[in-house]
């Protein structure tokens, strides 16, 4: 639970205080199951997985990003991760501390820094990223293949949408 009522608690209130309002109720319980759900799922990640490793919800991502893409411009990470330059610089720190990642200047561009992983960095997410993969397992075992496969679908085109693409 998110918050101090369930799920139905929560939109039993809300459609008694909206009711006769002009309001779309699906609508609704759509964006906000899914702002929900997305932070239920992140909590959890944080609090099992990800803290065996002393991650961050962020800092994964960051790994994450750096380990497809790089090298990686900083501002790319912040674009891919969606999260501000000045999050971005604390995480790169922090990681970079750790020996996870390392920054360096573009060899064409001075203003530019480039992000790789140090071997130490790929190393975590080769173990890492199985272990999160079980846990995306487990949490859409309630799901079908097909309905996974739809639900990824239906979650593609919301964010395609929001992001005007």
């Amino acid at each position: 639970m998110a918050g101090a009522h369930t799920l139905a608690e929560t939109e039993r209130q809300v459609s008694s205080k909206l009711n006769g309002l002009p309001i779309d109720f699906r609508a609704t319980a759509v964006a906000s199951n899914l702002f929900r759900a997305a932070t239920a799922v992140r909590n959890h990640f944080e609090r099992t997985v990800l803290a065996q490793h002393d991650l961050s919800w962020t800092a994964f991502v960051v790994l994450w990003v750096v380990w497809i893409w790089e090298p990686i411009e900083t501002r790319q990470i912040a674009d891919e991760g969606g999260f501000s330059k000045a999050t971005l610089t604390g995480v790169l720190t922090t990681l970079e501390g750790r020996g996870l990642l390392q920054r360096r200047k573009s060899d064409t561009d001075g203003r530019l820094v480039l992000v790789d992983l140090t071997q130490s960095g790929r190393d975590l997410m080769v173990e890492l990223f199985p272990e999160f993969n079980a846990g995306e397992v487990a949490i859409s075992s309630m799901f079908s293949n097909d309905q996974k496969d739809q639900l990824a679908d239906m979650l593609r085109s919301l964010t395609a949408f929001a992001e005007g693409k």
